[in-house]
């Protein structure tokens, strides 16, 4: 091993080689052969190899988050036989080269408790412990999350709301408002009953051609009903969504619900302010323990232009905090990839901008933290 191995991107003709070693390395919780054929074209994925004499002794996975300054490191395998020989080392050096050139200033994993060999390694290189996910594989053991930041100060969000994901393509809304509801009341058991009642409480009824999505008025109706405060930010007065239903019953139908919830928001004495949120406003509502319902283009994250709500829970000095209540599943997500994404402030600015009229609304939602 005087020369050591190659380490190189991942080619077609590597997929044997890799199904082999996946299937020696690991007893369970396998990458499947279409994955990694998959990965190896995508763009928002980097599959490293070790090659020694001209054989596949390592593989390294990494992932992107579109838009956010977050790369995840999915899987690093080695081979039986070789561990020990700084394989493992090099392609840790290879990802976290390619992450910063990614322009991602953080890079997180994920680890088993009982893998005291990488858990070593990955606190050598820097990385530190952030938290714990509970019965994260297949076997129902927790995993470990690490992270290391890649270039800057450390400089650490606040303490995070609980992570809920959304259970269906259209209650993104529902999912934060949960998030925000579990913030204030940590003995909140989140669950789709109420994700659903939610979303029936706040939905437009239609949006494109399916069901609906939730806009600020209902959500922020939905939260003051359950003993939250929260104040309306929207760029303009006009209904939300209109523009993406061609039916004008259904259009008409969006626009009475949606003024139905305007009228009561105002009775409930619901804060509006009729423009854009700010970088202050939202540093200033962290400062004070409160959480933003931020509505976001999916064209930067999921290269479409459907809007999106996710939560803002934290910031530093160049990035929001968010969860995002989507799992991107094509691209092995699970609630670790999608918790805390740090998004840096100019992506953010241009990403709370949607549809044609480039509209921004927002919910910033204070409460009493009950424990």
């Amino acid at each position: 091993m005087d020369d050591g191995p190659v380490i190189r991107l991942a080619a077609p003709d590597d997929v044997d080689a890799l199904v082999s070693l996946e299937e020696r390395v690991f007893d369970t919780d396998r990458m499947a052969r279409r994955s990694f054929r998959r990965l190896i074209d995508r763009p928002t994925a980097a599959l490293m190899v070790a090659e020694l004499e001209g054989q596949v002794v390592g593989y390294a996975l990494l992932l992107f988050r579109l838009g956010t300054a977050l790369a995840r490191l999915y899987s690093v395998a080695v081979e039986p036989k070789m561990q020990g020989h700084g394989i493992g080392a090099g392609l840790m050096d290879a990802a976290e080269r390619i992450a910063f050139a990614h322009a991602c200033v953080f890079l997180r994993l994920e680890v088993r408790p009982d893998n005291e060999r990488a858990i070593a390694l990955y606190k050598q290189r820097g990385y530190r412990q952030f938290g714990r996910y509970l019965d994260y594989y297949v076997d129902h053991a927790d995993a470990l999350r690490f992270e290391k930041r890649l270039s800057g100060v450390e400089v650490r969000a606040k303490e995070a709301p609980p992570y809920y994901h959304q259970t269906t393509d259209f209650t993104c809304g529902p999912a934060c408002m949960i998030m925000a509801l579990a913030w204030f009341d940590r003995a909140l058991k989140p669950d789709r009953r109420l994700e659903f009642r939610l979303w029936r409480e706040s939905t437009t009824i239609f949006m494109t051609s399916g069901l609906g999505g939730c806009e600020p008025y209902g959500m922020a109706v939905a939260l003051a009903r359950r003993g939250l405060r929260p104040t309306i930010w929207s760029s303009n007065s006009k209904p939300f969504f209109l523009e993406q239903v061609e039916s004008a019953q259904r259009r008409e139908i969006m626009r009475f619900v949606q003024e139905d919830f305007k009228a009561e928001a105002t009775a409930k004495g619901i804060a509006m302010e009729r423009r854009t949120l700010t970088r202050d406003a939202v540093e200033r509502a962290l400062g004070e323990q409160a959480v933003v319902i931020m509505l976001v283009s999916g064209r930067r994250i999921f290269h479409h232009s459907d809007p999106h709500w996710v939560l803002i829970h934290g910031a530093d000095a160049q990035h929001f905090y968010i969860h995002d209540p989507w799992l991107e599943e094509t691209m092995l997500e699970s609630p670790v990839a999608t918790a805390g994404l740090p998004i840096p402030w100019g992506e953010f600015v241009g990403m709370a901008r949607v549809g044609r009229a480039r509209r921004s609304a927002a919910i910033i939602v204070h409460g009493d933290i009950k424990q």
